[in-house]
């Protein structure tokens, strides 16, 4: 079952997400803070990651560089309701993260999971 960490403040959005995952067989770790799912990501094996871009304690484009400079593959889905996006391309560890803008419905939220897989899987070299 493919583990999935989700980082975001509000405790709705969290819930949500969730709720969709574990519909759609997904094994669910949630964390209210960056730091909380940085100890989530460090203590466990995660298949992909779900991380607001405005977090309470930290910014969620740290927390995505960090999970990126531990598994530069993960699949990352960044999630905001304020922005636009234009920035993701600004850092190495941001490259080939699918962009999801709050509101979203639930199969926007799958969609943008098939995307970031695809993405990480496109990203990686050949095998020989």
């Amino acid at each position: 079952m493919p583990r999935v960490l989700i980082i975001d403040d509000q405790k709705d959005v969290r819930a949500m997400v969730a709720i969709v995952l574990r519909v759609h067989h997904f094994e669910v770790v949630e964390a209210e803070t960056g730091a909380a799912g940085l100890k989530a990501f460090a203590e466990g094996s995660f298949d992909a990651a779900i991380v607001d871009i405005f977090l309470g304690d930290t910014s969620g484009i740290d927390v995505i560089n960090s999970l990126r400079e531990r598994v530069p593959a993960l699949p990352v889905i960044a999630v905001s309701g304020m922005t636009t996006f234009d920035f993701m391309e600004q850092s190495p560890h941001l490259g080939n993260v699918a962009c999801l803008q709050k509101p979203f419905r639930p199969n926007d939220l799958l969609q943008a999971l098939r995307k970031a897989q695809a993405a990480v899987a496109g990203a990686l070299p050949e095998a020989v």
